[in-house]
């Protein structure tokens, strides 16, 4: 008898995967893998192969952010590209599971996510490993949209503007209580919004966690995951997400250890200098992106928070999570209080 696994109806997956996915074995197991703070994800296997399925968090607030047939293609798309992916398997609409879930081929390597994780490390390799992430979001940026069949992937003009906008009406949809400093970082942005600094697939969450590093070298990333955010857009937008990543304001979102705010990683500024140098990219408006990034991480740490008092949260480690979004705003409205002083 195939076991139980929340979010899943397994005898429903196995009749689908014997007519969908080439191989599959007949009898299905499955573990939800750690996360879930945004789409589930769930390791299957038939004993001899094993995948990764993505469906979008139970009882979800915040629809535009799981749009599993986005990240799908976006995965699909980079395949052959300079940018390392999980290769595509399948892709399927609501009729199986009531929501549209994907299927990615499992990659083999190591996943840190804590600081605990990230501190087995040599010093050197932690370093080596920072950059290496930089130079990977640098290629991702390089990549012509067009050349890999994304060109009409999103929208760039404009894409500021809207983010402001989209974020700001997420807000208004999750928000459990009255906080002044989000009203007046979306203020600030609005009012300070440039035009775009180019136009480039964007990750939309790029972190150290969500890569899989090979597990004998942690400069060697084997692949990039998580791709439910990513689109066309400004690539400052998403430098400025992952050097944000990097403040302790941000560990509570991650029960509290999170990788991206050891102080063992390089500094900001030498993080945002790789980037530039590999790049070739200005950054003369660094604080606008940076200012954004903690918008929207507050915004989306919110909406974790709202599903989690409604008990629509699955695993560990979301009691904290509602503790991070003042300290956001704030070191948001900070970082665009200095915007015009570069």
């Amino acid at each position: 008898m195939t076991a139980a696994v929340d979010g899943l109806d397994l005898p429903a997956l196995e009749q689908f995967f014997s007519r969908a996915v080439p191989g599959f074995g007949g009898t299905l197991s499955a573990e939800m893998l750690h996360g879930g703070r945004s789409n589930l994800t769930y390791l299957l296997t038939d004993g001899r192969h094993r995948w990764v399925l993505r469906r979008p968090p139970l009882g979800g607030l915040t629809p535009s952010a799981h749009d599993m047939g986005r990240e799908y293609r976006v995965v699909a798309a980079l395949r052959d590209s300079d940018v390392p992916v999980a290769r595509a398997v399948v892709l399927a609409d609501a009729d199986v599971l009531g929501v549209p879930f994907s299927i990615v081929e499992h990659v083999e390597g190591a996943v840190i996510r804590t600081t605990g994780q990230l501190h087995a490390l040599p010093d050197k390799d932690i370093q080596r490993c920072a950059f290496a992430l930089v130079d990977v979001l640098a290629r991702l940026h390089a990549v012509d949209p067009d050349a890999v069949g994304l060109g009409d992937f999103g929208r760039p003009e404009g894409y500021l503007t809207r983010q402001v906008r989209r974020w700001h009406d997420q807000w208004l949809r999750v928000r459990t209580r009255p906080l002044p400093d989000i009203d007046l970082l979306h203020a600030k942005l609005a009012e300070t919004c440039p035009a775009e600094s180019g136009a480039s697939i964007v990750h939309g969450d790029y972190r150290i966690d969500n890569v899989i590093l090979d597990a004998g070298d942690p400069a060697s990333v084997r692949a990039v995951v998580d791709w439910e955010m990513a689109t066309l857009g400004d690539p400052l937008a998403d430098l400025g997400l992952h050097l944000v990543y990097s403040d302790p304001v941000f560990a509570p979102v991650l029960d509290g250890a999170a990788a991206s705010t050891s102080d063992r990683l390089p500094p900001v500024a030498d993080l945002a200098q790789r980037y530039a140098t590999v790049s070739g990219r200005d950054l003369g408006r660094l604080d606008f992106y940076l200012a954004l990034g903690y918008f929207k991480i507050a915004v989306i740490a919110e909406g974790i928070h709202a599903r989690h008092r409604q008990g629509h949260t699955r695993g560990s480690g979301f009691d904290s999570v509602g503790e991070a979004v003042a300290p956001l705003a704030a070191a948001g409205l900070a970082a665009a209080n200095r915007i015009g002083q570069e």
